[in-house]
């Protein structure tokens, strides 16, 4: 099955896309293993004609924004991110008509059509700066209320919350970190800012799954305990062959990530399907507020 997928990727002329939380299987056999942006960001200047994206819908949207020469698959549409689908574009209206004006700072885990309505998008590792380049003072950040939190106490910004939370993320609770703390003393302990804010508060560095594997391959510590979905536990060990890492939880594995299979891979490729074309007067809105934040990073 697996020298099928790469037959077919060659006869395709296409590029596969594994995020970091995808099963090991899957992230051995891609050709680029990452974030969801930056993966999206790299298949885009490759001359690739199809990107296949192992991940969940709002990530093949993105590649689709930012590639739309490109076809995009996914191949199980049912791969969603309940985040996501926590902010609609109508509860967005509806929200911002209740507020003063106020710019929309949009986490990537969203859908194309509330990027279109967002002034520029954010990812968990540049959520701060964004917000601090923007002149307003007041700013309303959507979909993670986690995230927004943390961002709002490392900025002095006034951040309007929405209510949503990634589930895997928000059930890790205090409880569990202080008891894989006590079973690993010496490890550090890594958590991401889509975590409550008492767990970050137990955590030794919070940072995005990209800043995870860097802090951790820059480190001199041999331990590290990751408050992370558990599928990055498989990208720290293949970068860190001499390092531990521990989950801060076993319970965190999100199961939308875990839906693709090898062989729906290679039913995508064989028969094209699965394909996620963002509409032109979803994409073009969306664009700006992606590459908004792109050209802020560069």
């Amino acid at each position: 099955m697996k020298e099928k997928i790469r037959r077919l990727l060659k006869e395709r002329k296409a590029i596969m896309l594994a995020h970091n939380y995808q099963p090991p299987e899957i992230q051995d056999l891609a050709d680029l293993c990452g974030d969801s942006l930056e993966l999206s960001i790299k298949a885009a200047q490759t001359d690739a004609e199809v990107i296949v994206f192992c991940g969940v819908l709002f990530m093949a949207e993105t590649a689709s924004i930012l590639s739309p020469d490109k076809t995009v698959l996914l191949p199980r549409k049912d791969a969603g991110c309940p985040m996501a689908d926590m902010v609609t574009p109508g509860d967005l209206e509806k929200k911002l008509k209740e507020l003063p004006p106020m710019p929309v700072v949009t986490y990537v885990n969203s859908s194309a059509s509330v990027k279109a309505l967002s002034t520029i998008c954010c990812t968990s590792a540049n959520a701060i700066d964004v917000v601090n380049s923007l002149d307003e003072k007041e700013i309303m950040m959507v979909p993670d209320r986690n995230l927004a939190m943390y961002t709002g106490s490392n900025t002095k910004k006034k951040i309007h919350i929405w209510e949503g939370f990634c589930p895997v993320h928000d059930r890790l609770t205090p409880e569990d970190c202080k008891k894989t703390k006590e079973n690993h003393p010496d490890a550090v302990f890594m958590a991401h800012p889509e975590c409550k804010p008492d767990v970050l508060e137990l955590a030794d560095v919070t940072t995005s799954t990209s800043g995870m594997i860097r802090y951790a391959g820059e480190s001199e510590k041999k331990s590290f305990i990751v408050g992370t979905e558990v599928g990055l536990l498989y990208s720290l060990q293949t970068a860190n062959p001499g390092k531990k890492f521990y989950p801060a939880s076993a319970g965190m594995e999100c199961i939308d990530m875990k839906r693709i299979t090898i062989e729906d891979i290679a039913r995508s490729l064989e028969f094209m399907e699965g394909e996620v074309k963002v509409p032109e007067n979803i994409r073009r809105p969306a664009l700006k507020a992606v590459q908004r934040m792109i050209d802020l990073s560069q």
